[in-house]
């Protein structure tokens, strides 16, 4: 089974660079377009190893999304790696307990190194190593 990391973010362009660039690690890659549209899939019983959350969306944005997630006790142990742009302080992302952040543009390598936190790739890299 492929490990899975859920991309959540506005931008359709940036939905498909993560997923271009973490299939080609061997994930399998679920995307949403806000907040919203994450829960549903969750709610479908969707179960990533990690979840790549942008804050700045209008359709259920990123604080909202992760207060939903905090209050489900069967969603609230899933990683999430924090990736946003400008407008958004440190203090915030710390407020919100989330296991990384990055910045927008993201690094490539970081964003891998990233996910291998939470998520082994294809060629059975060891996750929570």
């Amino acid at each position: 089974m492929l490990n899975c990391v859920l991309a959540v973010d506005d931008d359709p362009d940036i939905l498909m660079a993560f997923k271009d660039v973490l299939e080609l690690e061997g994930h399998r890659v679920l995307l949403a377009r806000g907040g919203r549209e994450a829960l549903e899939l969750l709610g479908r019983g969707e179960r990533p190893d990690v979840i790549l959350l942008d804050l700045m969306m209008p359709d259920g944005n990123g604080w909202e999304f992760r207060d939903r997630q905090l209050a489900d006790a069967s969603l609230a142990s899933i990683p999430v790696v924090v990736i946003s742009g400008q407008g958004v302080s440190a203090r915030e992302v710390i407020a919100l307990g989330v296991d990384d952040y990055l910045r927008k543009p993201v690094d490539v390598e970081r964003l891998l190194g990233a996910v291998s936190r939470f998520a082994a790739s294809a060629e059975g890299d060891s996750p929570h190593a």
